[in-house]
């Protein structure tokens, strides 16, 4: 039999049933809702200017260095200098054994002297109507290359030994008297030191070589010198390609103020590019994904709806991305909580 007590107490569980369902479905229906609104951060896309600047390393050298060498292949009869060595303009430095090459003139001007001589016998034959015009025009041509023998032969004498190019200093004799020089193989490594003007080469890949320009302003250090820092100028750039490296060689020039400087030092070179664009930036997170130059970033549309854009992208720096392509007219890109989204889906910025 039930009081009027009891009655109440079932009434009461009865309506905190009904209670507890209805908070469930709304709870059910919120969770719904939130599974649909994915909450994300936005950052701007944003020009600037970045830091590119040109690392590099290379070996100081001098801007009149040359490798000195015989135009005739012999032997060497008498070199006069020796390593370290400074010398003057003009300077003898090495000379060849001769007797080859005096042979050759002699031949040559003996050979010289046989076409005269024929040339001559044949022209009054010719005159006379005895010899005809083609064998006056053949012993013509003879005597004309014989002469021209005798001018290689002492053009080649007058090469058989080595002067100074420059004042300098010999830094390397790479062979001694006696030894057999082949035409073209340097005997000497000689440094126009005296100029003081002392520069470092160094090879470029075609990328780095495009941002640097004649004049950009670069810093130079030294193992040799490792508390010092020296300035440098862009002097030359290659207009072509090393064939063996496949790099673009650059000079630069360093002012040594007053260090001893020393051909062959290890030099560390940073080129700062005059010439800097703006270029498209957005932060790494931004990246949901990235194959070499490609990646995919999502920005927001004005109906809070996320959109999936592929762009190309130049490089890293620093913990942003150089754009080059891909976000134009996109203002925001999303950086937190893109895993989450696909093309289409609804968000809230947080």
């Amino acid at each position: 039999m039930f009081t009027k007590k009891l009655f109440t107490q079932i009434i009461g569980f009865v309506a905190i049933g009904f209670f507890a369902v209805a908070c469930v479905e709304n709870k059910a229906k919120e969770a719904e809702i939130n599974e649909d609104i994915v909450p994300v951060q936005v950052a701007k896309v944003s020009q600037e200017t970045v830091n590119e600047q040109v690392i590099t390393s290379g070996l100081l050298s001098s801007s009149t260095e040359a490798r000195l060498s015989f135009k005739m292949g012999g032997i060497i009869e008498k070199i006069y200098v020796k390593e370290g060595q400074s010398v003057s303009k003009g300077q003898l430095l090495a000379v060849l054994n001769q007797t080859e090459i005096n042979a050759q003139v002699t031949q040559a001007l003996e050979s010289m002297n046989k076409s005269e001589r024929d040339l001559n016998r044949i022209t009054n034959l010719y005159k006379d109507s005895v010899a005809t015009l083609e064998q006056y025009q053949n012993v013509n041509t003879a005597y004309t290359v014989a002469k021209q023998g005798v001018d290689i032969a002492k053009f080649n004498q007058n090469y058989t030994e080595i002067r100074a190019v420059a004042n300098g200093k010999i830094l390397k004799k790479l062979m001694n008297e006696g030894e057999f020089a082949a035409a073209g193989a340097p005997l000497f490594l000689m440094n126009g030191s005296a100029s003081q003007d002392w520069v470092i080469r160094v090879g470029l890949a075609d990328r780095d070589w495009a941002k640097i320009n004649l004049g950009d302003k670069a810093k130079v250090s030294f193992d040799a010198y490792p508390d010092e820092v020296f300035e440098g100028t862009v002097t030359q750039l290659a207009q072509a390609a090393d064939p063996m490296s496949g790099t673009f060689q650059v000079e630069v020039s360093v002012n040594p103020k007053n260090t001893r400087f020393a051909s062959g030092l290890i030099a560390s070179v940073e080129v700062t590019p005059s010439n800097v664009k703006a270029k498209t930036i957005i932060p790494i997170e931004a990246l949901v994904e990235s194959n070499g130059k490609s990646g995919i970033v999502y920005t927001i549309d004005e109906n809070k709806i996320a959109k999936k854009l592929n762009i190309t992208i130049a490089r890293l720096v620093e913990g942003k991305v150089v754009v080059t392509s891909g976000l134009e007219n996109v203002n925001q890109v999303v950086t937190a909580g893109s895993p989450y989204l696909v093309e289409g889906k609804k968000v809230v910025i947080k």
